[in-house]
């Protein structure tokens, strides 16, 4: 998870809203952190326990709701996936200085290719992986040799000068939010982990992920914060960027595009994949024809990024429009929680249904002021 999360909204998000908050932004990711975890816990626990999808345990709670939150979760996630198109523009950019769309286009029919020859996307498989272990590295070196006020850094994260809700919905919405938290709990389905017997397992896999990854954001976070502090201006249209070029010299711009492009073109897939497959709840032609509706559905998020351009303002948005959702599904799975029919006798604990419903509470506040007041902002 710690590979796969930092991806192109993960990066971009850090860098812009750690150039605004600074040293605040460890508050940020320090809240963010919490509420990830009271929303994967939950999720997962009731998913697993419950032994069905989020989307068929919305339905047995109440007739028609799994389609509602299908809709909810594919809305998302073709938000996240015009995003990772961005993403796939940025690294492009990067590495040939190509425009952002036009990168997008080629990695487009890459992605395409990868999809439907087996052999290739096996192939990237182990090429991500090596890469991510340079991604994560290539971080750690940047937050040493940027030299962050680490005293600064500690002494907000705790009691921050500057505090933005938005920015905390961006990073939950970007970790947890939409289809993502969901996924998670689904691949242990698939993989037989399932039943009350099972929860020390998925707790376990809960918390590590979230960790790991927040560890991974507060690196970045402090890698970022170093070459702010020292008077450099971002590029505006690909901030993390000029982060890596600055610390890293003009080899570690060239491995930054690398990285953030593979990282983004195997989301691409991914969250493609993972976002047709609620379509199989509404109609079987779907699982049919799940290819051809995987395709269209990277076609079209190539299209809507060539014709809105902005790949930085995108990435944000993906996370502000999943970080609104992440109340609702969250709602629908402690509802469900309280059925003790549909839990097979499971009493979810207490202070657990608390501290899901606190994030329900929360994110929905600072979702809905984000959606209506923030996220129009971005396009100015």
């Amino acid at each position: 998870m710690a590979n796969s999360s930092i991806g192109p909204g993960f990066l971009t998000q850090t860098t812009v809203f750690t150039s605004q908050l600074l040293a605040g932004m460890g508050f940020v990711i320090l809240v963010s952190v919490l509420l990830d975890i009271g929303a994967q816990l939950n999720t997962w626990r009731v998913l697993t326990v419950s032994e069905l999808r989020a989307q068929d345990l919305a339905n047995k709670l109440l007739p028609g709701l799994g389609y509602f939150l299908a809709i909810l979760v594919i809305i998302g996630g073709f938000a996240f996936n015009i995003g990772n198109i961005a993403g796939c523009g940025l690294g492009m950019n990067v590495l040939t200085g190509m425009s952002f769309e036009t990168g997008a286009i080629i990695s487009c029919v890459v992605a395409l290719a990868l999809f439907w020859l087996s052999e290739i996307g096996k192939m990237l498989d182990g090429f991500t992986k090596t890469l991510g272990v340079i991604k994560i590295l290539l971080t750690l070196y940047i937050a040493f040799s940027a030299h962050p006020p680490l005293g600064e850094a500690l002494r907000q994260t705790i009691l921050p000068e500057k505090i933005s809700t938005v920015a905390i919905v961006a990073l939950v919405g970007g970790t947890v939010g939409g289809y993502i938290t969901f996924s998670g709990a689904h691949r242990l389905l698939d993989a037989g982990i399932k039943g009350q017997d099972q929860l020390p397992q998925v707790d376990r896999s809960a918390m590590s992920g979230i960790v790991i990854s927040s560890i991974m954001r507060y690196v970045l976070f402090l890698a970022v914060l170093g070459v702010v502090v020292q008077g450099v201006v971002l590029d505006a249209n690909n901030p993390p960027a000029s982060v890596f070029k600055h610390a890293a010299g003009e080899l570690g711009f060239r491995i930054f595009g690398v990285v953030l492009w593979s990282a983004a073109i195997s989301s691409v897939v991914g969250a493609a994949y993972t976002s047709v497959s609620f379509f199989k709840t509404f109609h079987p032609v779907f699982v049919k024809h799940e290819r051809l509706c995987i395709s269209v559905f990277i076609i079209l998020s190539t299209v809507i990024f060539v014709w809105i351009g902005k790949p930085k303002q995108l990435l944000i948005a993906a996370g502000i429009v999943n970080g609104l959702i992440l109340p609702i599904g969250l709602a629908i799975i402690l509802i469900a929680a309280m059925n003790r029919t549909l839990m097979k006798g499971y009493r979810h604990p207490v202070w657990m249904q608390l501290s899901g419903w606190a994030v329900v509470i929360v994110m929905g506040i600072m979702g809905a002021k984000a959606i209506a007041g923030d996220l129009p902002k971005l396009w100015r």
